[in-house]
């Protein structure tokens, strides 16, 4: 009889004979981060996903606290089940209240980021406003999962508009940058993977996915066809199994540019074959 863990299927026996419920293995996920934090460097991956030192390394990042405050504003204004986030005040009432602090070097960085904030949302809830509906809003911030073998694949969307002719599209939020071009979010992996994990849960939809930088309002979209996402989706079978089965534990850093604002640059240091240039 096969054995998880030492454990029998049919669980270890209580006193007087019950059974405790059979244990299963669970299985692997992956994510969009994940997979492109691995190809990125299979080492910082390691730190921040398998090797557990790696987590005291780790520090605030002002772009990450900045971009997780806009994004939780813009959950709940276009969330059509949040009605106390409807109007620009209120908008601006709940970027104060959602605010996070961490990871900023000075009192006088986070003020000008506040402010420029404020400014972003103003303009996006103006534009949302004063723009004729084109598409209603299904889901914000939802997790969509797909089993795909080995593991299953996981990603959290920002938000899905619905069109009249059925189309579903997939909007990505960048706080950081100041132009989006169509071949990048058809290049974009995270993008791709959003527009396989929905065309596999809705397989009579088309589905298309846009970016939008925040800081500007630049805007673009792209859709994969279904050869496409076919084919995406077997390289991601191929990518996630050498993830998983990747020896962490043997691997030897090397340096790349981006080691120069890496938080795990001090554990590479620490590896006899590490040479930094």
């Amino acid at each position: 009889m096969k054995r998880y863990c030492g454990i029998s299927p049919l669980g270890r026996s209580r006193a007087g004979g019950e059974r405790y419920p059979s244990r299963v293995p669970r299985k692997p996920t992956l994510s969009p981060s994940k997979i492109t934090t691995y190809l990125a460097c299979p080492v910082k991956y390691k730190w921040t996903y398998v090797d557990d030192r790696g987590r005291w390394y780790l520090r605030s990042k002002s772009y990450y606290s900045f971009g997780t405050t806009l994004h939780k504003v813009l959950e709940r204004f276009h969330d059509a089940g949040d009605t106390g986030v409807t109007t620009t005040d209120e908008v601006l009432a709940a970027y104060e209240e959602s605010w996070i602090d961490a990871g900023y070097g000075s009192a006088e960085e986070m003020a000008e980021a506040f402010g420029e904030g404020r400014q972003i949302l103003e303009r996006h809830v103006s534009e949302a406003i004063t723009r004729p509906p084109e598409a209603k809003t299904i889901y914000v911030e939802r997790q969509f999962r797909h089993d795909l073998g080995p593991f299953a694949l996981l990603g959290r969307v920002d938000r899905v508009d619905e069109y009249p002719d059925g189309t579903l599209e997939i909007v990505d939020y960048k706080s950081g940058r100041q132009e989006v071009l169509e071949d990048e979010v058809r290049t974009d992996i995270a993008m791709s993977c959003y527009q396989l994990l929905l065309r596999r849960k809705f397989p009579d939809r088309p589905v298309r996915a846009r970016i939008i930088a925040l800081r500007t309002g630049s805007n673009a979209a792209a859709a994969l066809s279904d050869e496409e996402l076919d084919e995406f989706e077997r390289d991601i079978i191929a990518l996630g199994q050498e993830i998983l089965t990747e020896d962490y534990p043997e691997l030897i850093p090397v340096f790349k540019p981006i080691c120069t604002h890496c938080d795990f640059l001090p554990l590479c240091r620490k590896h006899p074959d590490f040479e930094e240039l």
